[in-house]
């Protein structure tokens, strides 16, 4: 694995939901400038181009999920990539929705325990997503990923988690969203959590510090998923779950800036950019920005950009 390299995977998921939009995800992180601003930090940049979903069963329309077998297809693809990504850098997932990190964490965990390393996850958002299946009320798989890769039950046809993500290696930040039925799941576990409230009273640099801490001294693996609804919708407005009271712009650039400080960062995911629902492009250019924050650009490198 070579930190110096970034690998870009894009992957245009948008069956984890039923509003469409992040399929265009990938393309406008691009078109935002995503590969200049990793080479003006001096690294090297390949790009894996866009996936498509292993082949799949045709989803049928009356069902209880959303695009169940779609997203299973992105799961297989998504796993493979990533485990073989890891040997030639720092892979980077564009989104496309949440529903990816089914995906991508089973890739990467399944890489970590092929060098004997745990691997811990850094959850950036607004939203748990611990639901199942047959948890989840709105048929949506985008909120599940935490379910899986954790290895909670009732994932028919999905892949099979070979190497779960211990619950304690898992940190939530930003939470303001959370049904009944994650709330109950998530107290009787061991993840690590902190909703805006938490965040509010305390600062955000605390529970992430801490978090870090733990990830240095057990010689970790971190996987980071970053969503758009991590961040307040006045300034990331591309996204379909608008939560209000999110991070502010600078609470986002102190956690990734703390993340290259660590240099415990061995994958990326960029999440639920909806362009169809942006402003001239000033959520992908966030994105971007806060990704090039975690990878070492710092404030007077940073670009000042006009909206209006």
């Amino acid at each position: 694995m070579n930190p110096k390299t970034c690998i870009l995977i894009g992957a245009p998921v948008d069956s984890g939901k039923r509003r469409a939009g992040c399929l265009m995800g990938p393309d406008a992180l691009r078109t935002a400038g995503l590969t200049s601003a990793l080479t003006g930090l001096g690294l090297q940049v390949k790009d894996f181009g866009n996936l498509v979903p292993a082949p799949h069963d045709v989803d049928s329309e009356d069902g209880p999920l959303y695009a169940p077998n779609q997203t299973i297809g992105w799961t297989k693809q998504l796993a493979e990539t990533a485990e073989q990504a890891m040997d030639c850098g720092l892979p980077i997932f564009l989104g496309g929705d949440h529903a990816l990190s089914l995906g991508s964490v089973v890739g990467v965990a399944n890489y970590a325990a092929s060098q004997g390393r745990p691997q811990f996850v850094l959850w950036l958002d607004a939203h748990t997503d611990f639901h199942t299946p047959l948890t989840t009320d709105s048929g949506n798989l985008h909120g599940t990923p935490v379910g899986y890769f954790t290895g909670r039950s009732d994932f028919d046809g999905f892949p099979e988690v070979e190497h779960p993500v211990p619950e304690d290696n898992v940190c939530m930040i930003g939470l303001r969203s959370v049904d009944t039925p994650e709330r109950e799941a998530l107290e009787a576990s061991d993840i690590r959590r902190f909703d805006m409230r938490q965040i509010d009273e305390a600062g955000i640099a605390g529970p992430l510090s801490g978090f870090l801490e733990h990830v240095a001294r057990n010689n970790g693996m971190l996987h980071v998923s970053l969503d758009v609804d991590f961040l307040d919708p006045s300034v990331a407005p591309a996204v379909g779950t608008t939560v209000p009271g999110g991070a502010t712009v600078r609470e986002a650039h102190l956690v990734c800036e703390m993340l290259h400080d660590s240099g415990l960062m061995t994958s990326l995911d960029l999440v639920e950019l909806n362009p169809f629902l942006d402003e001239r492009g000033r959520t992908a250019h966030l994105m971007v920005d806060l990704c090039a924050s975690a990878l070492g650009r710092r404030v007077f490198d940073r670009p000042t950009r006009s909206y209006s």
